[in-house]
Formats: structure tokens, C-alpha cells, sequence
């Protein structure tokens, strides 16, 4: 048996290696060329110390209190020269990929579809020619066919499939909405590199509040589709918030979680003047459903630099101080690596 340790680099890349039964996490990422920092690997200097809090794993009893004291073992805290995980785990690594002499991973897949299912929206189906394993709410660079440039996109469909779905916001004269609108065509070849990001579903272990703007609903697609195959009884509420009525899309995408999640509930509103949408706004004004109860909360956000500032500042002067807050800002017009385009 061997499990799937996902490994998350300090610069934000994300390296999966599979760890055999009783090998510990550093073994493991040797095996794979991924050199994880080490001095000693007998648990004496603590030079290899990170973080797990999503997984089962064995510690053992070789290490010394230097390297690793109860207080941070109880905080979450591992030695990966010491760690023998039982389950898949997600392991913080507090350095750079690069000093680990690894990167980020490629991956060329196929065009399978291209479908504009709105004025603003594309969306988009790659068959991957290898399997290209990322936690939900992570994303990706894709180059854009024909040039350097890459774009940066989360997933929206469920991880360990090469079936892979991408939501992309139509920007008039954008390199790669001109590409896949007027260029792309089924069986193009696309490279993609990654995943990346510290966007992702963590366990869930109370409530959740999901909040999307804009196609910023794309990583919560891949994380519904995580919870419905792995199966949440906690309550789940979605916010999604677009600027015009034609914004709005995955609808039934939605309805559909809404049936097959018992717990799983959401909204929708239109912050523009002229929609006839019912329910106008923003989503800060749309919390009325939300299961905030007093910050046993866990919020996940992802949307344009104002609407996560909005929300922010919506906490504050509510004085509701969430158990976690895990946010994504993008941008449609920035450069892949430095704001997450969607």
C-alpha cells in the first residue's frame, strides 16, 4: 500500500510523491529527486521540521525534544525524517521548491472542448496525457498555444481524474479568451504546469462558507466535487455574487450538489444596476443564511482584489473572527504567478 503526500513548498508549488507503507516522508521525497531539507535524519536537529494538519501519521519515539517539543508536535508540527504516514497527508514545507531542487511539475494534455456558456464566460475541457494530482481549490499556468505567455487557472473539476475543466472569464482582447474563442480547436495541444497555490479544501471539521465572485466559483466546483465523493455532513453554504445577470453560470452545476449534498446549500445575487435578478447586491449583504455562529466558521473565498477586501472588512465591523479564513484575490489582466487569473 502507499499513500499520496502532497508536499507544499513555501513559493507555493505543490509536489506529490507516493509514500510506501512504514516509509517515512523524507524517504520518499528522495526517492522521488525532491531533496527536502535534512541534516541528520534521526530526528536530532530538527532542520527537516514542517507541518500536517490533513492526514494520519506515525512520529515513532526517536526524536529529541530539541528537534521537536510537544507543544509544536501538538500544534500540528512533524519531522519529515521522523513522519511514517496511514493515510494520504498534506505536508508544509517552510522553504522554497527551488531549494529542494525540484519545481514546478509539467503536464500536456489535449483540447477536448471549448464552450462559451455565456457572454463572459468560457469553459474549458483538457485531456490530460499524464495524471496531474492537485488538492481542490488549487490551480495551474497553462500556456497559451503560440506564445510564452501562461495563465493562471484553478480547477473546477474533481482531483485524480485527467479529465480536467477550467471556468475562464471572457476578456475582450485577452491572449488566451482570443485563443480558445477564435483559435482553439479540439485535440490543440496545451502544457500545464503545477498545481499551485495555498488555496485548497482543508478537512472539514465544522461549517463552511464558501464565497465566489465572478468565475472565482471555479475552485468551489472541484472542492463540492471532492466533498460529494468523499462524503461531509457539516453544512455547507455557497455565496455567489457576479456583477451582470449573463455573469451567472454552473447553475445547474449547483442545483445539482444541492440534491446530492444533503448539507449543502447556496445563493446567488447581481451587484448591477439594471439586473432583474431578486436578489441585487453584494455578497456581504447575503449573509443572512450563512452559518457564521459566532466565527465556528470555516470561510473560503475567492474573487476579484474589492470583494475580498469587502469581505474582510465585513468581519471586522461584525466583530465575527472566523476559526479559519482562507482567501484567493485574481485578476483577469495580470501576469500568471504573481495574481491568480480565473
Amino acid at each position: 500500500m502507499s499513500y499520496n503526500i502532497a508536499l507544499n513548498f513555501e513559493d507555493g508549488v505543490t509536489r506529490f510523491v507516493s509514500c510506501n507503507e512504514g516509509e517515512t516522508v523524507l524517504d520518499a521525497a528522495y526517492r522521488a529527486q525532491i531533496n527536502l531539507p535534512m541534516d541528520c535524519s534521526d530526528g536530532v536537529c530538527g532542520t527537516c521540521k514542517g507541518a500536517c494538519h490533513q492526514g494520519e501519521f506515525d512520529m515513532g519515539e526517536e526524536y529529541i525534544d530539541e528537534a521537536l517539543t510537544d507543544e509544536e508536535a501538538e500544534q500540528g508540527m512533524v519531522l519529515t525524517c521522523q513522519m511514517v504516514p496511514s493515510s494520504d497527508c498534506v505536508v508544509e514545507v517552510p522553504v522554497a521548491s527551488s531549494m529542494c531542487k525540484t519545481g514546478i511539475a509539467e503536464v500536456t494534455g489535449t483540447v477536448a472542448e471549448v464552450n462559451l456558456i455565456s457572454p463572459t464566460s468560457i469553459e474549458l475541457k483538457i485531456a490530460a496525457n499524464d495524471d496531474i494530482a492537485f488538492l481542490p481549490g488549487q490551480y495551474v499556468n497553462i500556456q497559451v498555444p503560440g506564445s510564452e505567455e501562461t495563465r493562471a487557472y484553478s480547477f473546477s473539476s474533481q482531483p485524480g481524474s485527467r479529465e480536467l475543466s477550467f471556468l475562464i472569464r471572457n476578456v475582450p482582447g485577452g491572449l488566451m479568451s482570443s485563443w480558445l474563442v477564435g483559435k482553439a480547436r479540439t485535440g490543440d495541444e496545451v502544457t500545464l504546469a503545477g498545481p499551485k497555490g495555498s488555496f485548497y479544501l482543508r478537512p472539514v471539521e465544522r461549517p463552511l462558507l464558501m464565497l465566489a465572485g465572478g468565475t472565482g466559483l471555479a475552485p468551489f466546483l472541484a472542492m463540492l466535487e471532492h466533498m460529494k465523493t468523499s462524503g461531509c455532513e457539516l453544512p455547507a453554504h455557497l455565496i455567489y455574487g457576479v456583477t451582470n445577470d449573463d455573469d451567472l453560470v454552473c447553475l445547474e452545476i449547483l442545483d445539482r450538489f444541492a440534491e446530492e449534498l444533503d448539507n449543502f446549500s447556496y445563493v446567488t445575487c447581481v451587484s448591477g444596476e439594471d439586473s432583474s435578478h431578486p436578489r441585487k447586491g453584494y455578497v456581504t449583504q447575503h449573509m443572512d443564511e450563512a452559518p457564521l455562529d459566532q466565527g465556528d466558521v470555516d470561510v473560503y473565498l475567492c474573487g476579484p482584489p474589492p470583494m475580498v477586501d469587502a469581505v474582510l472588512g465585513f468581519f471586522r465591523e461584525q466583530g465575527i473572527k472566523p476559526n479559519s479564513f482562507h482567501y484567493e484575490k485574481f485578476a483577469p489582466s495580470a501576469p500568471a504567478d504573481k495574481e491568480k487569473v480565473a
